[in-house]
C-alpha cells in the first residue's frame, strides 16, 4: 500500500496586498515529506516558501 502524508501550507496574504492566493493541498509521500522537511531545517526557509519559489522556476512564460 502506498502511504501519502498530506500537508496544508496555508497563504497569508494582509491586507495591504491586492494579490489573488490560491490555497493548495498537497499530498506527499513520507519520503516526500522527510526530505521537505530536512530541507527546511537545513536552509531556514519555510515549506511553503521552498515549493512557492520551486514553482516560479518553472520553464513556463
Amino acid at each position: 500500500m502506498n502511504e501519502t502524508a498530506a500537508h496544508i501550507f496555508p497563504a497569508f496574504v494582509t491586507s495591504s496586498e491586492k494579490l489573488s492566493v490560491q490555497q493548495v493541498t498537497l499530498e506527499l509521500t513520507p519520503d516526500e515529506a522527510r526530505k521537505l522537511e530536512k530541507y527546511c531545517q537545513l536552509t531556514g526557509k519555510a515549506a511553503v516558501d521552498v515549493i512557492r519559489e520551486l514553482i516560479q522556476d518553472l520553464p513556463i512564460t
